[in-house]
């Protein structure tokens, strides 16, 4: 059984046909330095099948498995089922609100997956009050949380754990985004979960100017979007017991 897990994570890919070298480029290769991508959401532009060709061949000659969700973007277009045949094609495994265990060198990884949803953070949530449509939304964080809940629970036995989510479950990786629009940006309420079960790490994206590292506890956070990290990807090495991030340009 090695001795690590080796991680590489990326939130807000924004694929699109004109950026197709590019996506291309950013993972060739990745097969000798990682053992697993994680992809933290908004995997396109717009939600478009144009679009999602686009990641699907830059994932599609990778021999790592791919695990993401699905981000804000990929919703805009209200068209993912297109998208999920091609991610599938390519095999890009997408979690919405599921898990799964992957033998990764002898050594069993457990991914739980969400999207997440906006609500806010100590002193600015968003209520269970009001027109239906804002309770809506209310409920939707609610059940967001739930499945990852869920999710954290399926994989409780696996020796290396990660909650992989879009929005962010703590304001520590929001940093850096101006506070009147944290709301927006995630939840709090997605922490609970995260703290009752513990898992070796949290990832997650959206927050083009957050911060890289947080903590929820005990339980390190990273916000993997692209634009925090300035580079395609990075690369975290777990022992179950802490993670080593290794930054690879």
């Amino acid at each position: 059984m090695p001795e690590t897990v080796r991680i590489a994570a990326a939130g807000d890919v924004h694929c699109r046909p004109s950026q197709r070298a590019h996506a291309v480029r950013a993972f060739a290769g990745l097969d000798d330095k990682a053992d697993v991508l994680l992809l933290a959401g908004d995997l396109t532009t717009h939600g478009q099948p144009e679009q999602a060709e686009v990641l699907a061949e830059a994932c599609a000659p990778l021999d790592i498995p791919v695990v993401a969700v699905l981000g804000n973007h990929d919703w805009h277009s209200n068209d993912v089922e297109s998208c999920l045949p091609i991610w599938e094609d390519a095999g890009i495994q997408v979690l919405d609100r599921a898990h799964a265990i992957l033998e990764v060198g002898g050594i069993e990884l457990g991914v739980a997956g969400i999207k997440g949803f906006v609500g806010g953070f100590p002193g600015s949530h968003l209520p269970d009050f009001g027109e239906p449509s804002l309770r809506g939304v209310y409920a939707e964080a609610g059940e967001e949380a739930a499945a990852l809940d869920a999710g954290l629970r399926a994989i409780a036995h696996c020796p290396v754990r990660v909650a992989l989510l879009h929005y962010a479950p703590t304001s520590e990786t929001l940093v850096g985004e101006p506070e009147p629009i944290w709301t927006y940006l995630g939840t709090d309420r997605l922490a609970p979960p995260i703290r009752e079960h513990e898992p070796d790490l949290v990832l997650h994206g959206h927050a083009h100017h957050g911060t890289f590292e947080g903590r929820i506890g005990n339980v390190p956070v990273y916000n993997v979007s692209v634009p925090v990290m300035g580079q395609d990807y990075w690369v975290f090495e777990l022992s179950g017991v802490e993670p080593v991030t290794t930054p690879i340009h």
